[in-house]
């Protein structure tokens, strides 16, 4: 009896420590819940679309401010417009002359910043060489693509050459090899005709 009552109470301990366990691990998983939900899929979702709207904002702004920009730079380099259809000769060739001066100076000022990106341009790649010297880093040329096949066809055939036996044979010129036809040339019979008219002809 006293074995059996012994068991019970261990066995009633066990079960207590086991929920006290379970206990604590629920609130441990709801702490960590009420932590995690601070960023709701919901909130995520507005934080994005104001995020948006934000920005859409400010490139419209962006725009805008540009745009104001170009029509003032606009305006001081060419002018504002004249009225000429109320004006005599004399005034419309002086607005003319004012608009070919002016145009004159744009033309020149666009030259010069042209020839002074060019030289920076210039100077800059001749400062990365230096760097690069410096480095021991060089720019890789860009390499000609070769076939390899190639190489190999024009090595076997010199080996080819050097094993043709025709090219080792002796060349013989004497006269007393040669055949009798080869000797008299034979022409013909359609050049022959052609030698008569010109003997005839001659004649």
């Amino acid at each position: 009896m006293a074995d059996d009552e012994a068991k019970k109470a261990k066995q009633a301990e066990i079960e207590r420590k086991r929920a006290e366990v379970r206990k604590r691990m629920e609130e441990a998983s709801k702490a960590k819940k009420a932590k995690k939900g601070f960023m709701t899929p919901e909130r995520k979702k507005k934080l994005r679309l104001l995020l948006r709207k934000k920005a859409a904002e400010e490139l419209k702004k962006e725009q805008e401010r540009k745009a104001a920009e170009r029509r003032r730079i606009i305006e001081e380099r060419c002018g504002k417009p004249k009225n000429i259809e109320d004006a005599n000769e004399d005034v419309l060739r002086d607005i003319v002359k004012e608009y070919f001066d002016r145009m004159y100076t744009c033309e020149g000022q666009k030259w010069d910043l042209e020839f002074e990106v060019r030289k920076r341009d210039w100077e800059i790649s001749d400062l990365n060489a230096q760097v690069n010297d410096l480095r021991g880093k060089f720019v890789k040329p860009t390499l000609k693509k070769v076939s390899k096949y190639e190489n190999k066809f024009a090595k076997l055939q010199k080996k080819a050459a050097e094993f043709n036996f025709r090219n080792q044979l002796k060349v013989v010129k004497k006269k007393e090899f040669t055949l009798e036809e080869e000797d008299k040339e034979k022409k013909p019979d359609w050049s022959k005709k052609g030698d008569k008219e010109e003997e005839e002809a001659a004649a």
